[in-house]
């Protein structure tokens, strides 16, 4: 438990990152309980977040690594602090912060996972046409109805994959977007993504046929008589969940012969296009990263697949 002086503090930050920074509820709960964990190991020295020392950050990162904690859980604590003490600067409410020349721990790279071309149109050729039993209308006796029930589930659930791949969206991203966000005569859609910022981001041929499919032909079957604003819904009209979304992913890359994730999907969209010649600008900006150092990660997926097939084809890629 967190002294009533670093509560204060706590909510006063809190409020900020969801009020003037807009940030979505998974990234403040993250920050949230980086934060609380590092005030109760204040405790201890008997220092609040107000007082703390670099002393205080130093221990902390040393307690997290004798804790075998990864270097990359350790810099996104070290991060939250940052942004913490930088808050509290402008606020005058701190004259210090304790992070300061305090270097991030050194990490391995771990690269996005992605798949290969190949196993993309096995996914995304049969992808989705066993849906989940929590998807299914009660009463299994009625046949036809079942029937046409997989029927409007599996166009939803393709033209979810072309949507995935085609715009490598997350998975918060696509359960949340509306009816109204779709522009298919114009080939795009309109995703809100973390911090509520909007992008635009295109789509291809194969994307807007399955999109154009499941509106005509599954969508008004799941809604029944309800409405729905959400593109995607389950039976009644209800909004999809993202335990769902995972669980469709999972099953329609069975097919591929590997364990697919909604985030490969993602990861493979932008490691294609770096493959086929897309500048890093338009790649940021269609995954909408804020910062261009986060988009480079797939030059080297790219670069790493490219030493691969060069040394399994060139004839004098390896040492005789």
């Amino acid at each position: 438990m967190t002294s009533e002086a670093n509560s204060s503090v706590l909510s006063s930050f809190i409020d900020y990152l969801k009020v003037e920074k807009g940030l979505a509820a998974l990234t403040v709960s993250a920050y949230t309980r980086d934060l609380v964990q590092f005030a109760a190991f204040l405790d201890g020295s008997k220092h609040t977040l107000l007082n703390s020392r670099r002393d205080d950050v130093r221990g902390f990162i040393q307690q997290l690594f004798s804790n075998s904690v990864d270097g990359r859980s350790v810099a996104r604590k070290l991060s939250a602090l940052r942004h913490l003490y930088r808050f509290l600067l402008l606020d005058k409410r701190v004259d210090r912060d304790p992070t300061l020349n305090i270097p991030l721990p050194k990490q391995w790279k771990i690269l996005p996972k992605s798949l290969g071309r190949d196993e993309i149109e096995q996914i995304l050729s049969g992808g989705g046409t066993e849906p989940a039993l929590s998807d299914r209308p009660r009463g299994g006796s009625r046949t036809g109805v079942l029937a046409h029930a997989d029927a409007a589930l599996s166009l939803r659930n393709r033209a979810m994959l072309e949507v995935f791949y085609a715009g490598a969206l997350r998975v918060s991203e696509i359960v949340s977007l509306k009816l109204e966000d779709v522009k298919l005569d114009m080939g795009y859609v309109l995703v809100r993504g973390k911090g509520d910022k909007e992008r635009i981001v295109p789509l291809g041929r194969s994307a807007q046929d399955a999109l154009s499919i499941y509106l005509r032909d599954g969508r008004p079957s799941l809604a029944g008589d309800k409405n729905s604003p959400f593109l995607f819904i389950a039976r009644g009209a209800k909004k999809i969940t993202r335990q769902r979304v995972w669980q469709m992913v999972s099953a329609a890359s069975l097919s591929s012969g590997r364990h697919a994730s909604p985030h490969m999907l993602r990861h493979s969209c932008a490691t294609h296009m770096v493959e086929n010649g897309a500048d890093l600008r338009t790649v940021q900006t269609i995954l909408g990263h804020a910062d261009i150092s986060t988009t480079q990660v797939y030059t080297h997926v790219a670069l790493d697949r490219l030493k691969s097939v060069y040394t399994k084809h060139h004839p004098r890629a390896k040492r005789r």
